[in-house]
């Protein structure tokens, strides 16, 4: 996070650590019973330039910007710093594999996020701030190289975009200087149930690709767009938001945020989304309901299957503490048409809410 200090002040903060804004107290370090602990920031490279209107534009300092950047990015791990806690590149190790998806057939994913973190259960690198993470993505068949890294026991993490869940190796892996390591193939199953009925979104991590609304005009910072969760009772002042799978397209008909709705005098009111859909027939079994949150702030979502006032068939709980928004009885399933109500029953506060990531419904298995 970098930010300038004042108005008029020359001077950039730039705090290396700082869990209570965006990331939440998850990512806050913690030292205990006189753990020792020690952790190299930096190099930090600070590059300025400069354009006048006789010889340039500004979009010309940004292409600058960013070939410096690249630049700087292959000059990694630089050979200057003197610090013994500060590897050098022929100390440091190279891990390689290639990643593979088994979904409904095998298949290679370019762009899938994999890397290595501290030891920890499934899904525990995203909350690991006190050790060091190396990061990379995969080319289009699946291969990878995580380069620079510094010597130590990590596990291997994956997850790819278009799929949900996400890959862990199962034993650690112990990182040697100036050594290569070369895991061979690696194959991702991702929690599956039984064959897609229909599906909304994209299984990325983000609600990208749902309907984002024009800001506010009255918000003067377009940028950041503070308060665009309000536009949620512009769009719905009335009655909540009704998707009609086969109809309805979530880039235009899904809002970015489950919120709730302001119902006058700055009093905010629980939101259920009501989801549509038709089944030519029932299969006796258990369907599933693959529910994929890319942000969640103290919010409960609830789904309930034709019958909006019943008992939930699945809850949440109180859930979410990222702040993103603010920064942005048994009713079975019939044939013909259906109904799944998904309630954020959590108010009056307008923060509170979720992000939907990727909502599939799975027919029972069937051969």
């Amino acid at each position: 996070m970098v930010g300038r200090s004042s108005k008029t002040s020359p001077l950039m903060l730039v705090p290396l650590v700082s869990p209570t804004h965006y990331a939440g107290p998850g990512l806050g370090m913690q030292f205990r019973d006189g753990k020792p602990w020690k952790k190299v920031f930096g190099p930090v490279f600070i590059y300025l330039n400069s354009v006048t209107t006789k010889n340039g534009s500004h979009r010309s300092l940004w292409d600058d910007a960013k070939l410096q950047m690249l630049a700087q990015t292959e000059s990694w791990p630089y050979q200057f710093p003197s610090s013994s806690y500060y590897p050098r590149a022929d100390q440091r190790g190279l891990v390689t594999c290639q990643l593979l998806v088994h979904d409904v057939a095998l298949a290679t994913f370019k762009y899938a996020n994999i890397g290595l973190a501290p030891p920890g259960p499934l899904g525990s690198w995203q909350n690991e701030s006190k050790g060091y993470q190396f990061w990379t993505e995969t080319d289009e068949k699946g291969f990878f190289e995580i380069k620079n890294v510094r010597p130590g026991n990590y596990y291997l993490y994956a997850w790819v975009p278009g799929y949900i869940g996400e890959y862990m190796h199962p034993s650690a892996i112990y990182v040697s200087p100036g050594k290569n390591i070369t895991m061979g193939q690696l194959v991702h199953k991702p929690p599956r149930n039984g064959p897609t009925v229909w599906e909304i979104g994209v299984p990325d991590r983000t609600a990208a690709e749902f309907y984002v609304p024009e800001p506010n005009p009255r918000v003067t910072n377009r940028f950041r767009q503070y308060g665009l969760w309000d536009q949620y009772t512009v769009l719905y002042p009335d009655h909540d938001l009704i998707y009609t799978v086969g109809v309805s397209d979530y880039k235009t008909d899904w809002f970015f945020a489950h919120v709730n709705r302001n119902a006058g005098n700055n009093n905010y009111v629980p939101t259920t989304w009501t989801v549509t859909f038709d089944l030519d027939a029932v299969i006796i079994g258990n369907y599933t309901i693959q529910l994929a949150l890319a942000s969640a702030t103290a919010a409960e979502v609830q789904i309930r299957i034709n019958d909006r006032g019943g008992k939930h068939v699945f809850t949440t709980g109180l859930i979410g503490n990222d702040n993103a928004i603010a920064r942005h009885g048994i009713h079975g399933l019939r044939a013909r048409r259906n109904a799944m109500f998904l309630t954020q029953a959590r108010g009056p506060d307008f923060f509170r809410g979720v992000m939907y990531d990727y909502i599939r419904l799975e027919i029972p298995p069937h051969f």
